[in-house]
């Protein structure tokens, strides 16, 4: 057996012997997940949004200011989540700091969160381009992707769409920026046969990467392109 595997093997041995811990607080884990009660409790549901961008707000609208003056190319989008406390925390985590474990525990809320608004027919990662694959190890989304396409029996392709060229890491930007950053970045590889696909990714803060992968999609024929992110960030200054 070669070390990695053993590696592996003594994680999963080790969760039947020892309890989870929250990957956040260090406290006892709930339901044989690495997430405390109280830490679970506190994940951010995004249940007062724009209906079009899901970025929270006081109460819901079906389209805020800003998309009302901005086309949104996607036909529905499912945000389940406000990227903050404790949600931030595990993010960081399974983003920055390699823990797939924080990745497990990001996957089992996305699902507890409750089904999305409609079913497509293929699930679509947004793709990082080779250079940040290889340093990060793996494709967050595309780990955040598989859970929900087994819940949710929906096939999965990592290879439709991908970076045509490297972008500077979008956190780094504000919204102006991160618009010309990411335009053109994305082409489609393959068409893929479904009509009616959702791209999936982890964050969505202003929505530019999203917007960039579905003209992409959009512009080789596909029908319909919804947008799965598991959380939104809010406004600057919080909600308004």
């Amino acid at each position: 057996m070669d070390a990695s595997r053993f590696t592996r093997w003594v994680v999963a041995a080790g969760r039947f012997v020892l309890p989870p811990r929250c990957l956040v607080c260090a406290d006892e884990g709930h339901e044989a997940r690495e997430l405390c009660r109280a830490c679970y409790t506190a994940l951010p549901r995004n249940l007062a949004c724009c209906g079009r961008c899901a970025v929270p707000l006081p109460s819901p609208v079906p389209e805020c200011d800003r998309c009302h003056a901005e086309s949104r190319p996607w036909a529905d989008l499912w945000v389940p989540y406000e990227y903050g406390w404790p949600l931030d925390a595990l993010e960081a985590r399974f983003k920055f700091a390699g823990s797939l474990a924080a990745g497990r525990v990001l996957s089992d809320a996305w699902i507890d969160a409750g089904p999305p608004p409609s079913l497509p027919e293929l699930l679509l990662p947004v793709p990082l381009h080779l250079s940040r694959l290889r340093s990060r190890g793996y494709n967050q989304a595309l780990e955040l992707a598989r859970p929900l396409a087994r819940r949710y029996r929906i096939p999965l392709a990592h290879d439709v769409l991908y970076r045509a060229r490297r972008t500077d890491a979008q956190s780094e930007l504000d919204a102006t920026a991160r618009l010309g950053n990411v335009r053109g970045a994305f082409a489609v590889r393959r068409l893929p046969t479904q009509k009616h696909v959702a791209i999936v990714d982890d964050v969505m803060t202003t929505g530019a990467t999203l917007i960039e992968c579905t003209k992409a999609l959009l512009a080789v024929g596909v029908e319909r392109v919804d947008v799965w992110a598991l959380a939104r960030t809010p406004l600057p200054g919080g909600r308004q």
